[in-house]
């Protein structure tokens, strides 16, 4: 994006082991210690001590940097790391939030150097599908691991089919921490089909939620999944779990639908009111494609053009 916007762009690093992705990462910024600024993806794990190390180099070299701020554990890593985190946010250039939840706890973490630009989508890629009905087809998209929840999909689709037999659930994304394995055991132990199609390229994804006409999200943790955008412009009403950034995102019956986390019987009871209550849903579908237009890359670039001007 920023590079189609005239900027020169280093991109780093493809390497998987801890200590190689550190040595490569701090090389490259030794390497283009002449850059105008160090642009650093920020999460709460193990990521944490990558932008640690880039951000102090960063000081010792005087160079601007940028954490763009990623995770919905962040605020957690605020309290965990008080002393760390103002080593690297107080001294930032500034701190780029991609959602409003994480603007807004960093704010109240005393951080007042954060700017808010949202994550994009380039929206003509994701063409809207007017459902004139709607029909238990759910579609799941995420990476199989504890935090996002993939065992309440199945546990969703277990009791929508009490009342809706003809219920299918689709679940796209690759396996993160073993998970996968779970999941398809308690489809298997509770006699559910499921469509584990595994990671698809996004013109794969896009493509199968043609098929489906409700959006699950299901996770414990989150800040603000570009899937949701996603779904936003194809169309598709979105239910998901009431936490972290989701509700500065989404608007409960406005532009989507919320629900207490980890609550099977209410996710189920509002994806039964989306089929029945056709008008409500298509009047949330609107808004959501509404919302997420404003979020188109173009748009975007040049909110990132200006701070970088």
């Amino acid at each position: 994006m920023l590079q189609s916007g005239g900027l020169s762009v280093v991109s780093v690093s493809d390497k998987k082991n801890f200590i190689l992705r550190i040595f490569d990462m701090g090389l490259s910024v030794l390497k283009h210690k002449n850059s105008d600024y160090v642009l650093i993806d920020s999460y709460s794990t193990l990521s944490f001590y990558y932008l640690l190390l880039v951000s102090q180099l960063c000081r010792l070299l005087n160079l601007k940097y940028i954490p763009i701020l990623h995770g919905g554990n962040l605020p957690e890593r605020l309290k965990q790391s008080t002393f760390l985190s103002k080593l690297i946010f107080k001294n930032a250039f500034i701190n780029v939030a991609p959602s409003n939840y994480l603007f807004v706890k960093f704010h109240e973490a005393g951080f007042q150097n954060v700017a808010y630009i949202p994550n994009f989508v380039h929206i003509e890629q994701y063409p809207f599908k007017k459902r004139n009905t709607f029909q238990p087809k759910l579609l799941w998209v995420r990476a199989f691991a504890e935090i996002y929840n993939p065992k309440m999909a199945v546990s969703v689709l277990q009791k929508l089919k009490e009342k809706h037999p003809s219920a299918q659930l689709t679940m796209v994304g690759p396996d993160k921490d073993g998970t996968f394995s779970e999941v398809e055991k308690l489809a298997r132990d509770l006699n559910l089909s499921v469509n584990f199609t595994g990671k698809l390229t996004k013109s794969e994804w896009i493509s199968l939620a043609k098929e489906h006409d409700v959006f699950i999200n299901t996770t414990h943790v989150d800040n603000m999944p570009v899937s949701l955008l996603e779904a936003m412009a194809l169309g598709l009403p979105i239910v998901s779990t009431n936490v972290g950034g989701i509700p500065y995102l989404i608007e409960n019956n406005k532009n989507g639908f919320l629900v207490t986390d980890a609550d099977v019987a209410m996710m189920v009871k509002t994806i039964e009111n989306i089929l029945i209550d056709t008008v409500t849903t298509q009047s949330v579908v609107n808004e959501a494609r509404m919302l997420v237009e404003a979020m188109d890359a173009e748009i975007i670039q040049q909110k990132w053009l200006k701070l970088l001007a």
